[in-house]
């Protein structure tokens, strides 16, 4: 049986993946960590590496000061390909984009598409004067995004997840490995 339980169906297992990078707090600052100034959190990255149905493909850990970009280079020189051979396209969000894509399509063989808000978000405009500024939600749900922050989701369940407790980002992505395994046993198991 494939990891996603397809082989019932005789479809093949889902490819093509999505990531993005969640910062997580240190209980006491123990091991590598840094400072993101952009989320305002003190302890380490998370960037996660998921298929199309959000199970986990590959995990790596950061300290948070590393650029979302950097940490997904990184992954990316991690990744056996010969674990995943058909691993051709994928989503990410704004923070892969610049030279990141180019790189990850010219030395790994993956394009990347960046997905955006439909509405634009927040984003400021230009209005003729005298016109009304539209009404822009502050949340919306992001094509494909979704997964990813699920699969964020799941992790934030485990209690071992919910901070950082771990001294080396090693035995921080084995605890990622080892939550994302009693999840797939769990709905294995499941009448």
């Amino acid at each position: 049986m494939s990891r996603n339980g397809s082989a019932k169906a005789g479809r093949p297992p889902p490819a093509q993946p999505s990531w993005t990078a969640r910062a997580s707090r240190p209980p006491n600052g123990g091991g590598r960590h840094g400072y993101d100034g952009a989320k305002k959190v003190n302890g380490r990255k998370r960037h996660l590496l998921v298929d199309t149905l959000g199970l986990v493909c590959k995990v790596q850990v950061t300290a948070a000061d590393v650029g979302d970009r950097e940490g997904a280079v990184a992954l990316l020189r991690r990744l056996d390909r010969r674990r995943f051979p058909r691993l051709r396209h994928g989503w990410a969000d704004g923070g892969y984009r610049g030279p990141f894509l180019d790189w990850a399509h010219q030395r790994r063989g993956i394009t990347f598409q960046v997905v955006q808000r439909h509405d634009g978000g927040r984003q400021r405009r230009w209005l003729p004067p005298g016109a009304t500024p539209p009404i822009v939600s502050p949340f919306a749900v992001v094509p494909r995004r979704w997964v990813v922050e699920r699969t964020f989701a799941w992790l934030g369940r485990y209690r071992r997840l919910s901070k950082d407790y771990e001294f080396l980002t090693a035995t921080s992505e084995a605890v990622i490995y080892l939550a994302m395994t009693r999840l797939l046993l769990r709905r294995l198991t499941r009448p």
